[in-house]
């Protein structure tokens, strides 16, 4: 009867994973089937016009949003994680209305984000449509994210290390940074590459907060589309569908990539311990 038991839980387990695999295969060869032939380098152009609709634009802000939103989010996540798990005390109170806070805004939907940040930065602050908006509402959004990842990274570490560190004389905070982060880097940065596929792929709160103007903005406080803002601007127009399936293939190269580097640097780092 175990044995059967066993069996069944098995195969649901290998349906579900052969499931999602397939799906993620089919949304690949999709992109890359539409996509790729109507790439071209028109759409790599500096500029932005209704001809070449090139997403270099959209490219250039991309990086610099995610650069930026990560530059305000990872610090405060990273180091409040650190102080949730290395310095509160366990069974406090504030910790656990900090982590139900954390867990109820990473399931708060990306357009009341958006709606939140033309409130504030937008309207409140008058800084008008524009990365630098963009970019904090963005931070909040991940914010959450990269603080669980990097608490749950932080527990994994084994109390031993901790000890050991503490038995040859060192104190807590040369201990944390010397001993315990470096063996939480691998969770730290499944974090920070969840909170990079959230950027790039966000477009509900930034049509709100950072604009659709298509071109390289002068300043933080100047509007500029991302990719995947420009990609859902090219498809609601209705005119530029093929060039809105090309930008899907980059958008999708770039996960990729960013992905990729990621894991080879956890695993550099591994190996450097």
């Amino acid at each position: 009867m175990k044995s059967k038991k066993g069996l069944l839980v098995r195969s649901i387990v290998y349906a579900g994973a052969l499931l999602c695999l397939s799906a993620l295969i089919a949304i690949i060869l999709y992109i890359l089937i539409k996509g790729i032939p109507h790439l071209s380098l028109s759409l790599f152009s500096f500029n932005y016009n209704s001809e070449n609709v090139s997403l270099f634009p959209a490219l250039v802000n991309t990086v610099t949003m995610t650069a930026l939103a990560l530059l305000i989010a990872a610090p405060l996540g990273i180091f409040s994680a650190i102080y949730l798990v290395e310095y509160a005390k366990r069974g406090n109170k504030f910790v656990g209305i900090i982590r139900m806070t954390a867990e109820t805004l990473s399931g708060i939907p990306s357009i009341v984000y958006g709606l939140f940040g033309y409130l504030m930065f937008v309207t409140t602050f008058r800084w008008g449509y524009s990365l630098l908006a963009g970019a904090l509402t963005l931070s909040i959004m991940i914010l959450p994210v990269i603080m669980r990842t990097t608490e749950e990274a932080l527990k994994s570490v084994s109390d031993s290390y901790r000890e050991g560190s503490f038995g040859l004389g060192a104190g807590k905070l040369r201990t944390v940074f010397k001993v315990v982060l470096p063996s939480a880097v691998p969770g730290i940065l499944s974090g920070i590459i969840l909170s990079i596929g959230r950027i790039v792929g966000e477009t509900a709160a930034l049509i709100y907060t950072a604009g659709t103007v298509a071109k390289i903005p002068s300043d933080l406080l100047s509007s500029g589309r991302t990719l995947s803002v420009h990609m859902f601007v090219l498809w609601n127009e209705g005119f530029n569908t093929n060039e809105s399936y090309a930008t899907a293939v980059v958008l999708l190269i770039i996960v990729v990539g960013l992905n990729a580097l990621s894991h080879a640097a956890a695993k550099r780092l591994m190996k450097g311990q």
